[in-house]
């Protein structure tokens, strides 16, 4: 089912999740629910709150780029990127170490809004799957920035929180008429 995304300014969306203890169809049932809205909305991420559940949950998948990445290990061991897509993750904990990067961002929560966001260009998270397994996965390129802004979600941090004040001011308007046009404020 298609769930509807929230939008920027709703409190959902400040909060920090609370952590995934057990693994229950309602969770399995959540995560269908969240692919098919992700791939509705044309995302590449989508967390849990974003569709108003304040739960440690992101999906993620950036098969449309095989490319994307120069690297991908679990557990230390090279893995194939379209093997580990789509990415269902609970709980995440991030590690970073290394250059920074400078990409082009946008997120569900705020529909037609983009912006240039400086992030880790690696990263290393250890993630619980929805099989309940603990791995750790080392990547880079766009993998790396959508984990890195779907674990942001979780903490109830938003991309424009990353921005550089001066294009957030330039976005200020876009924002606010964002929010008219979604009925927020």
């Amino acid at each position: 089912m298609i769930r509807e995304i929230v939008i920027y300014g709703d409190p959902v969306l400040r909060k920090k999740c609370d952590l995934v203890k057990n693994f229950s169809e309602d969770i399995n049932s959540l995560v269908d629910d969240m692919l098919e809205t992700m791939v509705s909305a044309e995302g590449i991420g989508l967390a849990a709150p974003q569709i108003g559940v304040p739960m440690q949950l992101a999906v993620v998948d950036v098969s449309h780029d095989p490319e994307c990445i120069s690297y991908l290990r679990v557990d230390g061991k090279d893995v194939d990127l379209l093997d580990m897509m789509p990415l269902i993750f609970v709980n995440p904990e991030l590690e970073f170490d290394g250059e920074k990067d400078v990409m082009d961002e946008g997120c569900l929560s705020f529909p037609e809004i983009r912006g240039e966001v400086t992030r880790p260009y690696e990263v290393k998270a250890k993630v619980q799957l929805i099989n309940g397994n603990t791995v750790t996965i080392e990547t880079d390129g766009l993998l790396s920035r959508a984990i890195q802004h779907e674990t942001d979600h979780l903490n109830g941090v938003l991309f424009i929180d990353r921005m550089s004040a001066a294009i957030k001011i330039t976005l200020r308007g876009k924002v606010k008429k964002m929010q008219r046009d979604y009925g927020m404020r």
